[in-house]
């Protein structure tokens, strides 16, 4: 069933006939860049869509675990990496604001309503399904059109080249919220969710162009899609999450480009 976070009552009614154990939140407008675009648009919506779910869940489900998704960039700019869950939040982006203020609205239902939150940041992650709005999905989308397209050499478009993030399967993702989910205790505890190495966006394409090989790959800048305010680099420290659940990731970076990839050519075959 789909529902609007942002219509009160119908969020209040579909916690009420799920009568859930477990809420995983994730729903959000969740593209940095598109934030840019329409600020007041990504803070209202994810800010009360936030709200709306946590009121739903004190009246309707108050027992339930909820696994409340935030983002890495709620940390913006770093002062060390990896980043670690006790670093302090600096989000440099509306997206990035409206993902902080969602969790601080979870740690404060959690220690006023006793609502049994556990937070995760994730840092970026990809895999089939993922929308071409974001960038390894971007990547995979352009060398399925050019590898279909019979091509023996095409360009590959992106923003600024240097920018880090450190990438995870979304499968591994996944499995790891489904742990959080299985912690016998959280008391409101906080992790990442995140591989502990990073890839700049050129080496992400040099990447996409040793999988798509012999088609050769040319990596083409557009300073359109060069933002003006940018968090250089994001990788995370991911040894609470370890130490709490044992998860690691087991899914390789090429892995991922390769299923996205595939995905891809038979999303554009359809």
């Amino acid at each position: 069933m789909a529902v609007d976070l942002c219509d009160a009552d119908a969020v209040r009614c579909a916690i009420r006939d799920a009568r859930p154990d477990v809420v995983y939140h994730l729903a959000a407008l969740s593209s940095v860049g598109r934030s840019w675009d329409d600020p007041a648009r990504t803070l209202s919506e994810n800010v009360t869509g936030a709200i709306n779910l946590l009121e739903a869940i004190r009246r309707e489900a108050a027992a339930a675990r909820v696994v409340w998704v935030s983002s890495c960039e709620v940390y913006g700019v770093p002062s060390r990496l990896p980043i670690e869950e006790s670093a302090p939040l600096a989000p440099a982006s509306p997206y990035a604001i409206s993902k902080a203020t969602g969790e601080q609205l979870a740690v404060v239902y959690a220690n006023v309503h006793g609502l049994d939150i556990v937070r995760a940041r994730p840092f970026s992650h990809s895999g089939p399904g993922q929308s071409a709005t974001f960038l390894l999905s971007s990547l995979a989308r352009q060398a399925a059109e050019g590898r279909r397209a019979g091509l023996s050499r095409f360009d590959v478009v992106t923003g600024n080249p240097d920018t880090r993030r450190d990438f995870t399967d979304v499968r591994d993702v996944v499995r790891a919220y489904r742990l959080l989910a299985e912690l016998p205790e959280t008391m409101g505890a906080v992790y990442n969710v995140s591989s502990g190495r990073s890839a700049s966006t050129a080496e992400l394409v040099s990447l996409v162009g040793n999988v798509v090989a012999p088609v050769e790959v040319e990596h083409v800048v557009d300073p359109a899609r060069v933002r003006a305010s940018e968090v250089m680099e994001l990788r995370g420290d991911n040894s609470l999450l370890s130490s709490a659940t044992g998860w690691h990731p087991t899914i390789p970076l090429r892995q991922t480009i390769i299923d996205t990839v595939g995905w891809w050519e038979h999303e554009l075959a359809a």
